[in-house]
């Protein structure tokens, strides 16, 4: 049975559930988003997301007014399958359409347009095939971008911490868990993996650290020190 993290910007808590495969994404809209649809092809038994994405998520449901399909959603970073800093990997992000047709893939991306809910919503000539969107959240580390993830250091409580934890522990710096809030055994690992890498050790996953680390970990796989 999977375990869901749900991040909430409202109260700044993640809210942790356990569900069937078949059992309603927490916050989505009626059974329009299944956990197995928002797993995908992620073979993880931990899963996150957040309110926002799934609110968002509602409202694009509800504009289009139709069955969504749903190719790939939630993907831990190791696994792969994405960029170096996707916002899949943090739970909020959704590539759907595929195999609907055309003209049914430029009224769901209306939909998501229109609903003014979504971070981004990927320009059609770059997704000819599907619709991307999410609902990113955070001001990003690196500069001149609106892409890449915030930064995160101690007390910091986010999906993007979840992120940064499970790379970690991929790569062998042990957080001892699994649980979005950066505390003082993930601020230790981090330094611990700066310190390996070159980087100044402050504990603070930045810019440069989001680069170094995002890189060394994408799609390497479940390894032996992964927790979830």
């Amino acid at each position: 049975m999977p375990k869901i993290f749900v991040y909430d910007a409202y109260s700044n808590k993640l809210i942790t559930y356990n569900l069937g495969e078949n059992d309603t994404m927490p916050y989505s809209y009626g059974t329009t988003m299944k956990v197995k649809e928002f797993r995908g092809s992620s073979q993880s038994p931990t899963l996150w997301t957040t309110v926002a994405a799934m609110e968002a998520w509602n409202l694009t449901r509800r504009s289009y007014g139709k069955g969504i399909h749903i190719g790939y959603a939630f993907k831990r970073i190791w696994e792969g399958g994405h960029g170096t800093r996707s916002q899949h990997y943090a739970g909020v992000a959704f590539d759907v359409g595929q195999g609907q047709g055309s003209s049914a893939r430029n009224a769901i991306w209306k939909a998501a347009k229109n609903t003014g809910a979504w971070g981004y919503v990927e320009p059609q000539d770059m997704t000819p095939t599907w619709v991307h969107f999410d609902r990113r959240y955070g001001k990003p580390a690196c500069s001149g971008t609106t892409a890449g993830y915030p930064t995160v250091r101690r007390g910091s409580v986010s999906t993007y911490v979840l992120i940064l934890q499970d790379a970690l522990n991929a790569l062998g710096y042990s957080t001892r868990t699994l649980d979005g809030k950066f505390g003082a055994n993930t601020e230790n690992a981090l330094k611990a993996y700066q310190r390996a890498v070159g980087l100044t050790a402050d504990g603070i996953c930045g810019c440069n650290t989001w680069k170094k680390i995002t890189a060394a970990v994408v799609g390497i796989g479940r390894t032996k020190t992964v927790i979830d």
